[in-house]
């Protein structure tokens, strides 16, 4: 082991704290599972951190990252569904977008070209507003709760962000195949 890999050891703590968390969600014990919450995210912070800061990153840590983001998220807005804290709606449009773009890159990987992501601004703001919603439906009903209406506003602006950003994904990487297959090279 190398000091390089401290970030790929943090996202893979991170992976390890998405079963407690699932545990306190399905137990109803949302203090501790909006503590460990939280633990992941500074984790997510502090590990991409270092490996941009330190150049430390690596293809697995690429690779890994994105994958305990999604499987922390996934996991939580499932867990509080099931627990009726999160409408069905909601998680079925979250879940539908990562579908979405899973079999699109792989569509494109397969038949277009390797395929090197990388989120666009509204997609970063979508996960932002995903993680917001999380940790304030774990502080509503696990610490203090909010304001009346405050939830159905998180909510609102997950569907939205989660819309334009799974529209903008088909429609960079549609343009993108397109124009890889035409030879136009230019985006609108």
């Amino acid at each position: 082991m190398q000091v390089r890999d401290i970030p790929n050891l943090i996202t893979f703590a991170r992976l390890l704290l998405v079963p407690p968390i699932l545990f306190y969600l399905l137990n109803g014990r949302y203090g501790p599972a909006l503590a460990l919450f939280v633990v992941a995210g500074l984790s997510d912070a502090l590990d991409g951190f270092l490996a941009k800061h330190f150049g430390w990153s690596s293809r697995l840590g690429g690779l890994l990252d994105p994958i305990a983001d999604k499987l922390l998220l996934v996991s939580c807005y499932l867990a509080l569904t099931w627990q009726g804290l999160l409408p069905v709606w909601l998680t079925a449009v979250v879940i539908g977008r990562d579908l979405i773009i899973l079999v699109g890159a792989t569509v494109y990987h397969v038949l277009v070209e390797r395929l090197e992501a990388a989120p666009s601004v509204i997609s970063k703001l979508n996960t932002l507003s995903q993680l917001l919603l999380v940790v304030a439906v774990l502080f509503h009903y696990g610490a203090y709760a909010l304001p009346a209406g405050w939830l159905e506003i998180l909510f609102f602006s997950v569907l939205a962000t989660t819309l334009l950003s799974g529209a903008d994904y088909v429609w960079t990487w549609s343009w993108r195949a397109w124009n890889k297959k035409h030879g136009s090279g230019r985006f609108p």
